[in-house]
């Protein structure tokens, strides 16, 4: 996995350390994963990418070897607009000030932010398998909370969550990652493997917890106050989601990111929720066809 990449690890102030890979060269380009994963999510098309691109892969706040500070009363501290702004202090690090950014799941809800309070930074953005979170709690149903209960069993007060999770952390990231379309057969062992060793790290629970309370709470302040102003993301913008997933059964994604955004496409995937890794190839397509 990565051939050719380096690690990181960089402080980007507050105590916070990100951790992540770098490599390649030609215009940046930002991955960022989802959960309950790392940076390792991207390790089936990073080396085609660093063919193109300088590839910067990190682990979010909170996941992965990044740090786990414990959340605040209010989670402001995984708020999205705090881990948009960690983002772009590594960018900063190694010089670039705008750049490509593409980003599945829990990293695309920090990357919807980063573009919308930072849109001189961002060139392009690709989202992978989400609908806006404002959208998908005032949507909320019968089937899509049966499909996401982790949605709201994450974001029950501490330490009950994390309890369960530190029980079994590798049977959460089976039992998670594998109950969905493609099961854990289509997922390397040894990226499984990397997976269960940072949600068995200390305070990788309650970080978890942390980014999904953050988004039940404080995040959906800056989204309805963004859409109550008509803010939009400036950049060019395309959705990619699973035709087999959660997202295409409950929700229209064009529609729901069409107020958000100015310039807009995408489409399906014959694929479940894990894009990078159940469909890497068309997502290398998308992505040199769209970041040019």
């Amino acid at each position: 996995m990565f051939k050719g990449f380096q690690t990181f690890d960089i402080d980007v102030g507050d105590g916070i350390v990100i951790h992540g890979r770098k490599g390649g060269d030609g215009p940046p380009l930002l991955l960022l994963h989802g959960h309950p994963q790392t940076h390792v999510i991207w390790h089936r098309v990073a080396e085609q990418l660093a063919e193109r691109y300088t590839v910067i892969a990190t682990d979010l706040r909170g996941y992965g070897d990044s740090s786990k500070p414990t959340g605040l009363p209010d989670h402001s501290n995984y708020a999205k607009r705090t881990m948009a702004a960690d983002q772009i202090a590594v960018m900063r690090h190694f010089g670039h000030e705008s750049f490509f950014l593409c980003a599945h799941d829990r990293g695309a809800r920090v990357a919807h932010r980063l573009a919308a309070d930072h849109p001189e930074c961002v060139d392009k953005l690709m989202l992978l398998d989400i609908a806006p979170t404002l959208a998908m709690y005032q949507q909320t149903d019968r089937r899509f909370a049966t499909l996401y209960f982790h949605w709201f069993f994450l974001i029950q007060p501490s330490p009950m969550p994390e309890t369960l999770i530190e029980a079994s952390p590798a049977g959460y990231i089976t039992r998670t990652m594998g109950g969905r379309h493609a099961s854990l057969d289509v997922f390397d062992p040894a990226a499984i493997a990397e997976y269960q060793r940072c949600l068995s790290l200390p305070g990788a629970a309650h970080s978890l917890c942390e980014d999904y309370r953050a988004s039940n709470t404080i995040d959906l302040e800056f989204d309805q106050t963004d859409l109550d102003a008509g803010r939009r993301i400036a950049c060019p913008t395309r959705v990619l989601w699973g035709e087999h997933g959660v997202i295409q059964r409950c929700f229209d994604p064009l529609t729901e990111w069409a107020p958000l955004t100015t310039t807009l496409d995408g489409e399906a995937l014959p694929c479940g929720h894990y894009i990078p890794e159940e469909a890497p190839e068309l997502l290398l397509q998308h992505i040199t066809d769209f970041m040019r």
